[in-house]
């Protein structure tokens, strides 16, 4: 069996540095050879590439802008009406990528929109989101990305969330219900689910999106626990 590869999600981990820059290079510190994020648009392009170069650290994974945060929004990609503002979006995600050399972009397909049941608006968004994929699939084969669709359940993570249903792709964890390190107190055994990524001898990478219940390094027990398993 091989041994599998973690990259630390820094919009969750290493949050006691403000920016995204410092956080590639904490990241690397603590043995992380690989990094992804949700939004570093914020963070200058130029000082992540400095942090990239310096660490040698690999940039798995960004997502596509999510809209207005503090409207509501959690992505653009299957609301209608906003397909303007979906194709700015992953232009910007691809300026990014490009300039960090990430080969991943899920693209974000955001929240069914407040007040509209679900069953309602679905075949509509559907619709959306199939067309805004297939722009988005075009732009990013010419650049050799892939574009990520990452289903979030609506049970307890977000229940307004349209892609709700998943069927394969990116690997990501943290433990429930707290959303907090894997070898916290919780509901999954992730000796066993580790175990099982490795027979069925998954390659990519596993994001550690989680909540540090104290200090991200203090909470790395977990995976020097698995490197001396894998020994």
């Amino acid at each position: 069996m091989g041994r599998l590869k973690f990259c630390a999600n820094i919009t969750w981990l290493f949050t006691e540095l403000p920016d995204f820059s410092q956080r590639i290079y904490a990241a690397a510190s603590a043995g992380f050879q690989a990094v992804e994020a949700a939004w570093l648009y914020e963070s200058d392009l130029q000082e992540l590439q400095k942090a990239k170069e310096a660490t040698g650290v690999e940039v798995v994974l960004i997502n596509t802008p999510p809209g207005n945060i503090k409207a509501g929004d959690l992505g653009l990609g299957a609301i209608p009406g906003r397909e303007a503002e979906f194709r700015q979006g992953l232009d910007l995600a691809l300026k990014y990528a490009k300039g960090l050399d990430c080969k991943r972009i899920h693209l974000m397909a955001g929240r069914v929109p407040e007040g509209s049941q679900r069953t309602t608006v679905a075949k509509e968004m559907e619709a959306v989101f199939v067309q805004n994929l297939k722009y988005a699939a075009d732009k990013l084969s010419k650049e050799g990305i892939t574009g990520l669709i990452e289903p979030i359940n609506s049970r307890i993570t977000d229940p307004t969330y349209f892609l709700d249903s998943p069927h394969h792709g990116h690997v990501q964890i943290a433990q429930v219900p707290g959303r907090n390190e894997p070898d916290s107190a919780g509901e999954l055994n992730y000796s066993y689910l580790f175990i099982t990524l490795e027979n069925h001898k998954y390659q990519g990478y596993i994001g550690c999106e989680y909540k540090p219940l104290d200090s991200t390094k203090k909470g790395l027990g977990w995976i020097k626990n698995y490197q001396i398993q894998n020994i």
